[in-house]
């Protein structure tokens, strides 16, 4: 089952960022406490959203989806930008990804947002094998750049 987070949920979703990021050998990136995470999803004015995969059975969170909205300045209007999808090992194989992007997917239809975006790391071989047997396709003439820490202030001082 898919749901909408409550604030309830703030613990859990912040140690399943926490796996998600022990997964992408990127722990000691996720810097992001559960206050921060409380006042982005649930504050006076949220900057993201986020949906829960609940085991049948038993009604545990075993994934999540936390999301945002962009804008399309080609098409004119809000698209998804999926931030994070994962599902715990343990639940892996029980179609809760697949049910967390067809909701969002929902929403855009529903909303008449016309994009659901997401990256994915280049050795991440499962994911990229289950998101293209969904019909997503990588868009490899985009090359993501960022910046942060040092670099970013430094531009910011300039």
């Amino acid at each position: 089952m898919i749901r909408t987070a409550t604030p309830a949920d703030v613990p859990v979703i912040h140690a399943m960022i926490r796996e998600l990021a022990d997964y992408e050998k990127a722990l000691h990136e996720a810097r992001a406490s559960e206050e921060q995470l409380r006042e982005a999803l649930f504050g006076e004015r949220p900057a993201a959203y986020a949906h829960i995969a609940e085991d049948a059975g038993t009604g545990e969170p075993v994934g999540f989806a936390l999301w945002f909205l962009n804008f399309s300045t080609w098409r004119g209007v809000h698209g998804i930008y999926l931030e994070d999808l994962y599902v715990r090992p343990s639940a892996r194989g029980g179609g809760h990804g697949k049910a967390l992007l067809t909701e969002l997917a929902r929403l855009c239809v529903e909303r008449g947002y016309e994009r659901l975006e997401w990256s994915v790391l280049n050795w991440n071989t499962p994911s990229i094998e289950f998101y293209e047997a969904m019909g997503a396709r990588p868009q490899d003439e985009w090359t993501v750049y960022r910046l942060t820490d040092e670099a970013l202030k430094a531009v910011g001082a300039a």
